[in-house]
């Protein structure tokens, strides 16, 4: 029987359409443009090759088309006949994940990787801060995350995928000198790897090497193309380190030609997180408002992201909401989550609609209220979602908040109980304190 790259067996027997397939794989693992067309041609090469199918059905909904995806989930749904009972395992996982039923998949993925460890599409849906551990909301996911990962290392080894994540992990927990040599050995192996790129980026963040990330990043994006799903979050952190490096006009081209423009294929809560994020980091940093700029986001929120659902989506919402002093879109907002939350179907509970209020509170100048509320928050932060580096934003907040407000020694008290290892953040009235 024909087998995977990583040794699984495949129900084809045609070699076009294994190969095919493989790519197909690697492109999503990559992060790479072109897996759509890598299992198109398995599917023409096999026709009943329900995991090709899956696959292609993966893509479609990476890329947005929800439809496509629900078409080619039926067709693959209908040929496991005669698939495999990993192959059967594989198509559940992503039956729930494409159904929505977030908690049902991945207690589904961790039973899933426990037969088939080396099962790396399946497991791509949890190993990374933006998959179904990571976005979930619950205490202590980071950690969750990295024994997730660790119960599976011995079963890939060096492999250039894996060790990329497991990278990340062991980096968003501060174990910093572990994560570098598998991140870098990950890019050596297959440099044309955004996902590895994207762990090298946090890693130098985490480890406050500004101008080496500068320096990585300018060198390896010209390998990555505009379709690529990284392509507008991995500017963006470029954006970030020219920021901290005090060159906003760097980073505003940045912001304008890549992390904000629509012609990238990014994914659409990451295009407003990443623009929100840094406008707002540009004004903490003392940098002058461009309205404009906020009032093109309000829009954007109100038409790709009508409703809440995702935390690290959300809370930027609700942060360009408040930066445009939008009060009546603000309101809204939280009582939607705090409705859902009230449900039990918003996992983070009050936490987004706490710091929602703050980031209004902040824009209005009450800082006194902005402070309570962040700190209310503060210690239980990781559950906002996202990585640390996104979630340093929150924390840049309250500190210029204490500067606002005139308690320095909160501000030093903070500043010194800060994770050891990112540059300073860069806030005004902070060299003053």
């Amino acid at each position: 029987m024909l087998t995977d790259r990583y040794g699984l067996p495949l129900s084809t027997t045609s070699a076009t359409a294994r190969d095919a397939y493989v790519e197909g794989v690697d492109l999503l693992l990559t992060v790479y443009p072109g897996a759509a067309n890598a299992f198109e041609r398995a599917i023409a090469a096999d026709p009943a090759f329900a995991l090709a199918h899956v696959g292609k059905a993966r893509a479609a909904q990476l890329a947005g088309k929800l439809e496509a995806m629900r078409e080619s989930l039926a067709t693959a749904t209908s040929l496991g006949e005669g698939s495999t009972a990993r192959e059967l395992s594989h198509i559940e996982v992503f039956r729930r994940l494409f159904a929505g039923e977030a908690v049902a998949a991945l207690a589904a993925i961790r039973i899933h990787v426990q037969t088939w460890p080396r099962d790396a599409l399946v497991l791509s849906l949890a190993a990374n801060q933006g998959g179904l551990i990571g976005m979930s909301g619950l205490p202590g996911r980071e950690q969750d995350l990295m024994d997730f990962l660790d119960g599976l290392a011995p079963h890939y080894g060096e492999d250039w995928w894996f060790e990329a994540h497991h990278g990340m992990a062991l980096s968003e927990i501060g174990r910093h000198d572990e994560a570098r040599p598998g991140i870098e050995r990950s890019l050596a192996k297959y440099r044309r790897n955004a996902y590895a790129a994207h762990a090298f980026a946090h890693l130098c963040y985490e480890t406050g090497e500004q101008d080496a990330g500068i320096a990585f990043l300018r060198d390896w994006l010209p390998l990555y193309d505009r379709g690529g799903g990284l392509f507008g979050h991995l500017n963006w952190h470029l954006g970030l380190f020219e920021l901290h490096a005090g060159n906003l006009e760097g980073g505003l081209r940045l912001y304008n030609d890549a992390f904000c423009a629509d012609d990238h294929r990014g994914a659409i809560h990451q295009k407003l997180s990443d623009s929100a994020a840094f406008l707002w980091r540009s004004e903490l940093a003392g940098h002058p408002r461009d309205p404009a700029r906020w009032a093109k986001l309000k829009d954007y929120a109100r038409e790709k992201l009508p409703r809440p659902g995702m935390s690290l989506a959300d809370w930027h919402v609700g942060l360009t909401y408040a930066a445009t002093g939008d009060d009546a879109a603000l309101d809204g907002w939280v009582k939607a989550i705090e409705e859902l939350a009230s449900a039990g179907r918003y996992p983070s509970g009050s936490l987004i609609p706490t710091v929602t209020r703050a980031f209004a509170a902040h824009q209005r100048g009450d800082h006194a209220t902005a402070i309570e509320l962040i700190e209310v928050i503060l210690p239980e932060r990781e559950r906002i979602g996202g990585s640390r580096a996104q979630g340093d934003l929150v924390e840049a907040t309250l500190l210029q908040a204490y500067l606002a407000a005139g308690r320095a020694d909160e501000a030093r008290e903070l500043a010194g109980r800060r994770r050891a290892g990112p540059a300073g953040l860069p806030v005004t009235g902070k060299g003053s304190a």
